[in-house]
């Protein structure tokens, strides 16, 4: 009897070849699979590495994993040419498109086409191969030659950056705790920026380590939901508004009085959190505070 990820991959192998999943269909993520077959999230994820080795499927930024094109399967490129920086863009399309979970050393080999001990000639093991592409990640956001004049300009470019860097690569909010900071050279450089931001203004260096921490905190925290928002949605079938509906339809709101006056004074499209919009939401209050910081301390440095 086949092994269990092999009777995965026939039984996709299968659903592709008689058209039931066709080209840019989403297949089952490694929870589905996981949850469905009853398997571990590593023999989930073995059996999408082993369809991707095929060249029956691929990883999507933002849309999971789909069925290749037929005209555009790529094959396995074998390891001429192998470095580290295709491991690590190989790594990040995995993670990008099913999370962390569905990552490994196997899965990023089987993704290249090559074994999975050439991979280790570049890269030490998972931890550091993460590490990697945290720090690629962090590069792709560009500081211009001439960045706009003034604090505030600086700080909202900060964070705005910082923001689509986890948009794209939402699995990032899960690797960087904000009490143990990783000293990646392109994170800290957009640190170095904040700071630098906030020079010469009169704030005090514990002041001015709190508010860059609080502006990655700010990216961070709504950061961290783009993930559970995906996967969540992937294991139920359900949408974010249908759960809330759900969730409001259960309450009794009869006990929660003010709630259920906001709630029907709330426009006919309902109430929808989108979290690009609430993430600019969140920072102009953020930086009026910062604003109220500097002016306040301006104050108490005036000679009386």
């Amino acid at each position: 009897m086949a092994a269990p990820y092999q009777q995965i991959v026939e039984d996709i192998r299968r659903r592709i070849a008689e058209g039931e999943l066709a080209p840019g269909d989403r297949v089952p993520s490694t929870r589905q699979i996981a949850m469905k077959w009853g398997v571990a999230l590593a023999t989930a994820a073995k059996a999408l590495a082993a369809l991707s080795h095929e060249g029956l499927v691929e990883a999507r930024p933002r849309s999971g994993t789909v069925v290749a094109d037929r005209g555009h399967r790529r094959r396995p490129a074998g390891e001429h040419g192998l470095t580290r920086e295709r491991i690590v863009a190989a790594a990040m399309e995995i993670a990008d498109a099913e999370g962390l979970g569905a990552l490994s050393m196997r899965s990023v080999a089987a993704r290249l086409g090559v074994s999975t001990m050439s991979t280790y000639r570049y890269v030490g093991g998972k931890d550091d191969l993460v590490m990697l592409m945290a720090d690629a990640a962090y590069g792709e956001a560009a500081w211009p030659e001439t960045p706009p004049e003034g604090w505030r300009a600086r700080f909202e470019l900060v964070a705005r950056l910082l923001w689509q860097v986890h948009r794209r690569h939402p699995w990032l909010a899960h690797i960087t705790p904000l009490n143990r900071p990783l000293a990646l050279p392109n994170l800290m450089a957009h640190g170095e920026r904040l700071l630098a931001a906030l020079d010469g203004l009169g704030l005090d260096p514990v002041t001015m380590l709190n508010l860059q921490i609080l502006v990655y905190s700010h990216v961070q925290g709504l950061a961290a939901n783009l993930e559970h928002e995906a996967q969540a949605q992937a294991a139920t079938g359900v949408s974010d508004q249908e759960w809330v509906d759900a969730q409001v339809g259960a309450m009794d709101l009869r006990r929660l009085p003010t709630f259920a006056k906001v709630l029907a004074g709330l426009p006919s499209e309902g109430y929808d959190l989108d979290l690009d919009e609430f993430f600019e939401f969140g920072l102009q209050p953020l930086l009026d505070g910062v604003e109220a910081l500097i002016a306040r301390d301006r104050r108490d440095d005036a000679p009386a």
